[in-house]
């Protein structure tokens, strides 16, 4: 669990370094998108992932990698906008969007550490094209809540599942840096 840890830590830097570079050059104009648009974008990133996952042929240069970061980075943003719900022009300076983001993921890796305690590690006997269908099937609940108007009976909010996304796109991140080490 520790090497775990740390793994987790390295691929969130990444991501963070990324979101706070992004921050600079765009702001927080994404503050603006919606709580579905936001599921929408993360749900194409995920259709792409799967795609190159099944094609033989490329045709944009672009690895799965890097959609993987954006579908933690978004889902970030999705967590932080249900927090501090949606604005009408951007409001966040680049500190202020990271200090949310590191909130969000100081908790959401917390979960990962209980599940992970709980179910001893089993995404690392997965292949990565599951976990991409898991992120595919809980962006799916998402819309599905979504369309309930966030009401839900007995099912978690949308919150654990972008919590979720964001901790299965951060496991199929370390198996490509294992796979990179071999």
């Amino acid at each position: 669990m520790q090497n775990t840890s740390k793994q987790y830590d390295a691929v969130i830097a990444l991501c963070r370094s990324l979101f706070i570079k992004k921050m600079s050059d765009y702001g927080s104009a994404w503050r603006i998108l919606r709580l579905p648009s936001l599921t929408d974008q993360i749900f194409i990133k995920a259709q792409r992932i799967r795609q190159l996952q099944k094609n033989t042929v490329r045709k944009v240069d672009e690895d799965e990698k890097s959609e993987f970061i954006g579908i933690i980075n978004y889902s970030i943003m999705a967590l932080i906008q249900l927090e501090k719900g949606i604005v009408e022009t951007p409001d966040l300076s680049v500190e202020e969007a990271t200090e949310l983001y590191n909130n969000h993921i100081s908790i959401t890796k917390e979960l990962m550490g209980n599940k992970n305690h709980d179910y001893g590690e089993a995404w690392r006997e997965m292949r990565i094209s599951s976990l991409t269908d898991l992120i595919l099937q809980k962006l799916l609940r998402v819309k599905q809540i979504e369309d309930n108007k966030g009401k839900t009976i007995v099912s978690e909010g949308i919150d654990a599942n972008y919590q979720d996304i964001i901790n299965y796109a951060v496991f199929a991140m370390i198996h490509f840096d294992e796979l990179k080490d071999h």
